[in-house]
């Protein structure tokens, strides 16, 4: 008689370690090898291709923050001109015609008179120099007293402290090269601040 034969089952192979759900399941890496994958080029390839690299990504940054200082975005300035305190007082100084304006124009041309060997040429070169620095810090006292009257009606606040010294600052600056850039006219009129000059 024949025998059947049982259909013999292939053998389960048991994994050594045991498959755990959420584990790494696989076998820690040597100390060696860990710090062979962490190793990096330390100096690349092409050293002057990547300085120049580096030069342009700095030129590129130092634009763009001129640009936002220019214009007188509050990410791009300093402590002394970040606030709307300080945007008011800029515009309050931008917005009429300044004593302090036409100090240094003055200073120059009242300093050379004032050391010419004549006794009228001195007394009139030091009239008009120190006439003009007591007009200039009237004129910075009067501007610092209404824009701390602007900053209590229009802001609500207290005004911070250095106010007439930002006004000062500011008012004996030419026009054209302050920083930021006016945003208004001579009039109070809204307009674009100038771009920086490249």
């Amino acid at each position: 008689m024949y025998r059947w034969k049982k259909q013999e089952e292939p053998p389960v192979v048991t994994p050594a370690t045991p498959v755990r759900p959420g584990a790494k399941n696989r076998p820690t890496p040597s100390r060696r090898e860990a710090e062979a994958a962490r190793k990096r080029p330390i100096v690349p390839a092409d050293r002057k291709a990547a300085k120049q690299e580096s030069r342009q990504k700095e030129r590129a940054e130092r634009a763009r923050y001129r640009e936002g200082m220019y214009r007188g975005e509050e990410w791009a300035l300093g402590p002394r001109d970040q606030g709307p305190q300080r945007r008011l007082v800029r515009d309050l100084v931008d917005s009429r015609w300044n004593v302090g304006e036409f100090l240094l124009p003055i200073m120059i041309v009242a300093l050379p008179i004032s050391m010419l060997p004549n006794r009228w040429a001195y007394i009139v070169g030091f009239v008009v120099l120190y006439g003009m620095i007591v007009l200039t810090v009237l004129d910075a006292v009067l501007l610092a007293r209404r824009a701390k009257n602007e900053i209590r009606s229009r802001l609500g606040e207290e005004p911070a402290k250095g106010t007439f010294w930002y006004v000062f600052s500011r008012s004996v600056q030419m026009r054209a090269g302050r920083v930021p850039r006016p945003r208004v006219t001579r009039k109070g009129a809204p307009m674009t601040p100038a771009a920086p000059r490249s």
